[in-house]
């Protein structure tokens, strides 16, 4: 669809440095981090469910 390169990324990080302030970037990363673990464990355990279930 669209393509976000380096300028993009960089504006982005200020923005949500500014935003948000240094202090807390590392708990949003963390937080943001165990959020997509939980996705991917969640959609891995929903096909290995569809499996057995056949």
């Amino acid at each position: 669809m669209f393509r976000i390169g380096i300028g993009e990324l960089i504006v982005i990080l200020l923005i949500v440095l500014l935003v948000f302030g240094a202090s807390r970037l590392p708990e949003i990363g963390r937080a943001l981090g165990k959020a997509i673990k939980e996705f991917k464990k969640e959609v891995k355990g929903k096909d290995s469910d569809d499996k057995s279930a056949k």
